[in-house]
């Protein structure tokens, strides 16, 4: 995980009184020195002026006048973030789905983090309605933060959802690319990194057996409650944070996150998601639908860094050029 040089943010509605994902994106771009972009998809043709049935000159008109009216929307507020000395540029395109908009966009901006704002109401079944918030944190290969609170981060308490089981084949640098970047944002803002394990206190087979008695299990207990105190604190051993702001919770992984997030008082929950497709990504994507709705923090999602792969058969069997020798060369 690189440093963040390039930010865009995703802006809904340029004519809104309030912009909380803009806000921030600013304040990270402030505190990381880093580029800004203020991106917005348009679906389809909007009549944004009183006088658009006198327009004769046909769809491509309107279309320009769609286009010049949201991008001179989004100058202005471009405007305002200028004068704190921040570098802005803006872009409107005609595109859909907005989330794969956003997506090319920042493929084109070269961003290193995307900021949008987060749908509003329940995601319940949000891989098939298709939540611009929900699909860009499932295909966009660069971390994406969900602003959910307005306020700006003062001294903001950072905490980093951990996984050091690796479960359902998280690579194992997904865990190392969450506390750096959760580190840099920790520093850049002048907060408190705080780290989070999930774990299970004892196998359902274990108590369902019957053979097992109650001290065994409580003996069980506690030997996994050590082993994952031991893991988490392994994991975190090249990051600074104390041992107070390492949490070991036996829960089911969204409701531990939930919990440390709101004994913390976290402004910010980043956590780490793998790109998979068909059914076990619906199942897999629960923990991360969850959390959408259980948390009231604003939430980073990180995707591992994808490795260059050197196709070995390739290496393996170059088949030799011939050169022509150019006579009195």
């Amino acid at each position: 995980m690189g440093h963040i040089r390039s930010i865009l943010v995703a802006v809904k509605d340029p004519a809104a009184r309030t912009h909380p994902g803009v806000a921030k994106a600013a304040q990270l771009a402030q505190a990381l020195g880093a580029e800004l972009t203020l991106f917005q998809a348009v679906p389809s043709p909007l009549a944004l002026s009183e006088d658009v049935n006198s327009l004769s000159q046909g769809l491509t008109d309107l279309d320009s006048c769609t286009l010049d009216y949201q991008g001179d929307l989004l100058e202005r507020i471009a405007r305002r973030l200028r004068r704190r000395e921040l570098r802005v540029s803006v872009s409107v395109q005609w595109d859909h789905p907005a989330y794969a908009a956003i997506i090319r966009a920042a493929a084109l901006a070269r961003a290193d983090l995307i900021v949008a704002e987060a749908h509003p109401r329940g995601h319940h079944g949000a891989a098939l309605l298709r939540l611009t918030d929900w699909e860009l944190v499932r295909h966009s290969p660069v971390p994406v933060l969900l602003v959910k609170r307005p306020e700006l981060y003062r001294s903001p308490t950072v905490l980093t959802a951990l996984d050091p089981d690796h479960t359902f084949g998280k690579p194992l640098r997904l865990d190392a690319e969450i506390l750096a970047l959760g580190s840099d944002l920790t520093q850049a803002l002048h907060g408190t990194l705080h780290a989070v394990h999930a774990y299970a206190p004892v196998e359902p087979r274990v108590v369902s057996d019957g053979s097992v008695s109650a001290s065994a299990i409580a003996k069980i207990q506690r030997e996994n409650e050590a082993l994952a105190v031991h893991k988490l604190a392994a994991a975190v051993g090249e990051f600074d944070i104390p041992k107070a702001n390492q949490h070991v919770v036996g829960r089911h992984v969204p409701d531990a996150i939930a919990q440390v997030a709101t004994q913390s008082r976290s402004a910010l929950v980043v956590m780490g998601a793998v790109a998979r497709s068909g059914l076990t990504h619906l199942l897999i994507g629960n923990t991360a639908e969850r959390l959408l709705d259980l948390l009231t923090c604003d939430m980073l999602v990180v995707k591992p860094t994808p490795r260059p792969q050197r196709s070995e058969r390739s290496a393996r069997f170059v088949r030799p050029v011939a050169v022509p020798v150019v006579p009195g060369a």
